[in-house]
């Protein structure tokens, strides 16, 4: 591979758009392809980016092609579709996907990826919009150790901090038990707040009293940035994606034969709150679902307890 590899890039959203940037300030060629909004993708291409015609056009031009996806089928569809990546892929060809995806179709595709001499690394993220803009990431990723050795300064322009936990598919195994942990916290916290206004707890109490504790932590920060600032944006991650990523954990749970009942209770409330029409509300925003399913409203009891 080039000492510096021509890098594509699809899927710039939320975390995409800072991930790519990052990654043109690291002094790579950056090819983008998007979908139908331009914002991102004009905004890259000012910076001196390039836009490929098709996943294949990009597989073709670049060495490493990273994706930045909602799901698997999403994925699937840009890397086995008729123009897909796959189509265009040589030998010596990586692909990084950091999309949060379900680990039984990463390993299928990269089964499929090998057969063309190339290498499916999967890279999924943690942390937030904020710290994709900075380069400040975390990666959990999955490879064999070469491959590690190979593309880990490529991901340090948008990594921070990057842990090699195990072959291809652990990546997204690991994060699937970290989105396991937090939208879990989410359910919870929207339950106990629910519970809190009924029983005359106001929500700014609960955080002061939680937020210095040992039950405090970086989500529960942001969770009530929201239920009590009303800062909309203080955690950008979609109900829908909560529901998706619930799903996929019940799929490993059932896989591997294992109990998971804190999974399944929690993925109701995301589903329920999809279901009903909220599919692109943020995760903090459960809170004021599951209080109006409880005969409450969240806001207004943030404004009465600044009154008392």
């Amino acid at each position: 591979m080039n000492q510096k590899p021509i890098v594509g890039f699809i899927g710039l959203g939320f975390m995409g758009h800072g991930m790519a940037k990052n990654i043109l300030k690291g002094g790579h060629e950056l090819w983008v392809k998007g979908r139908s909004n331009r914002r991102p993708i004009e905004s890259l291409i000012s910076m001196g980016a390039r836009e490929a015609s098709t996943p294949r056009d990009m597989a073709a031009r670049c060495d490493v092609v990273h994706l930045c996806l909602s799901n698997s089928q999403q994925v699937e569809d840009v890397l086995r579709g008729e123009y897909g990546v796959f189509s265009g892929a040589r030998n010596g060809l990586f692909v990084i996907d950091s999309s949060t995806a379900d680990p039984s179709s990463t390993l299928k595709l990269a089964e499929e990826l090998a057969a063309k001499g190339g290498k499916l690394v999967d890279a999924p993220l943690g942390r937030t919009p904020k710290e994709a803009e900075e380069g400040a990431l975390d990666a959990m990723v999955g490879c064999d150790a070469a491959t590690f050795e190979t593309l880990e300064p490529l991901m340090r322009c948008w990594a921070k901090t990057i842990r090699h936990v195990g072959p291809v598919g652990s990546g997204h195994k690991m994060k699937l038990l970290m989105n396991f942990i937090g939208m879990s916290y989410g359910a919870i916290f929207a339950e106990a707040l629910a519970l809190g206004v009924k029983i005359g707890i106001p929500p700014q109490t609960l955080r002061d009293v939680i937020a210095p504790s040992r039950m405090g932590n970086g989500f529960f920060d942001t969770f009530m940035r929201y239920v009590v600032d009303r800062h909309r944006d203080a955690h950008k991650f979609s109900i829908a994606n909560a529901a998706k990523d619930l799903r996929y954990v019940n799929n490993l749970a059932n896989e591997a034969k294992v109990l998971n009942l804190m999974g399944s209770a929690a993925r109701q409330y995301y589903t329920q709150a999809e279901a009903t029409g909220h599919a692109d509300d943020y995760v903090p925003m459960l809170s004021d679902h599951v209080g109006a399913w409880n005969g409450v409203n969240i806001e207004e009891a943030v404004r009465r307890g600044a009154e008392s």
